[in-house]
Order: structure tokens, then sequence, then C-alpha cells
């Protein structure tokens, strides 16, 4: 196996657990069955610095790990698809515009998270419910936004980690 391709595997399970500790330590409940917390920050980070397949990945793994262990057991196949999603979506963007990559990406991101946890919620609970944790979700997406935004600018000047974020 090459240095690059061991580089990957270990920084992507580095990046689902940070995923899953970001999402229970920080754990508020909304009124219905979600919480707000501050993972989908490091599902956000691990789009741009693994790249859309592997932060796709670690977003999604690590997301849907807290979920299992936090007793949302219902929520974990949601999870695993809606922020896999995400971080994909995040870092395709973010390799690829020219112009705002982070606030681009991450309005993207922040949108199908709230986007897919409103359909799931629509299907399984209905209109009222599904529509009630619209305000927690984007209030968790700007915390999340926040907290990235703040870390990516400190995580990349590490060099490790900006050389292998580089070589994707």
């Amino acid at each position: 196996m090459n240095s690059n391709r061991t580089k990957k595997i270990v920084f992507s399970a580095l990046m689902a657990s940070l995923t899953a500790a970001a999402t229970m330590i920080i754990h508020i409940p909304s009124p219905f069955s979600g919480y707000i917390h501050l993972g989908d920050g490091l599902v956000l980070l691990s789009g741009i610095l693994l790249g859309p397949v592997a932060g796709a990945a670690a977003g999604g793994i690590g997301s849907m790990m807290a979920d299992l262990l936090s007793g949302y057991a219902f929520y974990a196949p949601a999870t695993l698809i809606i922020k896999g999603l995400a971080a994909f979506s995040a870092g395709y963007l973010y390799k690829h515009l020219r112009t705002l990559p982070f606030l681009t990406s991450g309005a993207v991101c922040s949108a199908i998270v709230t986007g897919g946890y409103f359909a799931f919620e629509l299907a399984v609970y209905g209109w009222a419910a599904a529509a009630s944790n619209v305000p927690f979700n984007l209030v968790q997406n700007l915390f999340s936004l926040i907290s990235a935004g703040v870390l990516l600018p400190v995580l990349l000047r590490v060099r490790e980690i900006r050389e292998f974020s580089n070589s994707l």
C-alpha cells in the first residue's frame, strides 16, 4: 500500500471520529427528534480536506456513528446518506470553484442537510413535525459554518494537512 493511500485512509478515519465526537459532545435536543450540534462543521471540513469521495465516507460514517451511539438509530441510515451527500457536494464545489469556494460549498452543504432532514421527517412524521425542525437545523448549520470557517485556516497551516489536501 503506498504512503499517500495509507495517509488518506488514516485521515479519513480521523475525520469520521472527530465528526462523531463533535456531534456528540455539544448535543442540544430540538423539539421533535433531532438535536443541534457542531458535527456538520466537521462534515464540511471532511469534504474540503479529503475531497468528495473520502470526505463523503468520513462525514457520512462519522455522523451515522454519532446517531447510533446517541440513541438516534432510527435516523442513522438517513444521516449516512444526507451527510455523505453534503460532504461530497462540499468537497466537489470547494475544489472546482474559483470564487468564494468555502461560502458556496458551505451553503450547499447546509442546504443539503436541512433539505435532506426535512424530506426524511416529512415522509416519516408529516408536515408539522418536519417544518418545526427547520429553524433548529438552520441554527445548527450557522454554528457549523462558523466552526468550520474558523478551523479551516488553522488546519491548513499544518504542513501535512495542507500538502495532503492540495494533492487531491
